[in-house]
């Protein structure tokens, strides 16, 4: 357990100081377009980071890349308490996102190498949405009672210090077993897997970079609402692993009852915990799939994380602009046909589960 506890509380500081931002973010920029390149400039950096840092994993061990990850997400933290606007906080953003993809990848290559990977991989993620839910509602309601919207960031930057110290007891796990990677072989014979990814798990991040300026709700409504998709991906990444998932026909359902419930998310926040739920066990169907290989998990979880920051990143990006320059109705149809696409070439993919 003293193992685990750093790895655990890592995922959730990262992921909540990430998410500081999200109700707040009519305060850092004007219009859903800017708004939309400040939240995604996080995961733009953490899309860049994700798979050599899986990469290196395999090479050098997870231990060095989770501490490096630690240390920079709490420098991060503190440069954007400093330089809180502008050009400035755009590249700290990017710079809080290469920190948390040092970590995500590292702690999650660390996790699926051990005995119990999908349990212990659905804690991970189960810490990972928590931080996610309380950055979220801690920045609301302290932004609300301090009347400053930088007092959920400074929190989280706060608690990335004793968090990044604990660090230093983690060691590496033992990695009996597992094959070494052909990437081109893995490209190519996950390809679909991974694109699945890219729409089904970033589709969250799209609905909650459009969602404030789409409603104007007051930032601690607007931390209820988007906090229960994280709330029923918390649940679902704990259930599911309990349960058998044959990786196609999960996705193919769950890539159409996205699409249907991105677009009732248009028309209620009701629909979110369902947005939530499907991507859990997506994630979750996903990583238990990658562990069974018997690959090396640091490429394996690297190209998992690279597919869902490429879609948080180029998703979120892509909702905003389109949510400014034609509306809120078209980003959400255009995120929900997303979603029905996946279910297309989803058949396609070459993997041959042996779960």
């Amino acid at each position: 357990m003293l193992q685990k506890l750093p790895i655990l509380l890592g995922i959730f500081v990262v992921m909540a100081l990430s998410n500081a931002v999200v109700p707040v973010l009519p305060d850092f920029a004007e219009g859903a377009a800017l708004q939309g390149v400040v939240y995604s400039a996080y995961f733009l950096g953490a899309f860049l980071t994700v798979l050599p840092a899986g990469l290196a994993s395999d090479r050098i061990g997870s231990v060095p890349l989770i501490r490096a990850g630690l240390l920079l997400t709490l420098a991060s933290g503190v440069l954007i308490l400093l330089f809180p606007s502008g050009l400035p906080l755009l590249a700290f953003r990017v710079i809080e996102g290469i920190g948390a993809g040092l970590f995500l990848s590292a702690a999650l290559a660390w996790a699926n190498s051990q005995p119990s990977a999908g349990q212990l991989s659905g804690y991970v993620m189960a810490a990972l949405n928590l931080g996610l839910v309380v950055g979220l509602l801690a920045t609301g309601w302290l932004d609300a009672a301090l009347d400053t919207h930088l007092a959920g960031i400074a929190l989280f930057t706060v608690l990335a210090a004793p968090t990044a110290a604990m660090s230093f007891v983690v060691r590496e796990s033992e990695r009996t077993g597992f094959a070494k990677a052909d990437f081109a072989g893995i490209v190519r014979n996950y390809f679909w897997l991974f694109a699945a990814a890219v729409v089904l798990v970033g589709m969250t991040g799209a609905v909650a970079a459009v969602y404030p300026e789409y409603t104007g709700n007051d930032s601690s409504v607007l931390a209820l609402q988007l906090a229960t998709i994280n709330i029923a991906t918390i649940v679902a990444v704990l259930v599911a692993p309990r349960i058998s998932f044959r990786p196609v026909p999960t996705i193919r359902a769950a890539s159409l009852l996205m699409a249907a419930a991105v677009l009732a998310g248009y028309v209620t926040p009701y629909a979110f915990p369902v947005i939530g739920a499907l991507s859990g066990v997506i994630i979750v169907a996903t990583l238990a799939f990658l562990a069974e290989t018997k690959i090396e998990q640091g490429v394996m979880t690297g190209l998992f994380n690279t597919a869902s920051y490429a879609g948080f990143t180029f998703l979120s990006a892509l909702a905003g602009l389109v949510a400014g320059g034609v509306g809120f109705l078209a980003a959400f149809l255009l995120l929900a046909g997303m979603a029905v696409a996946v279910a297309v070439p989803i058949g396609r993919c070459r993997c041959a589960y042996r779960g």
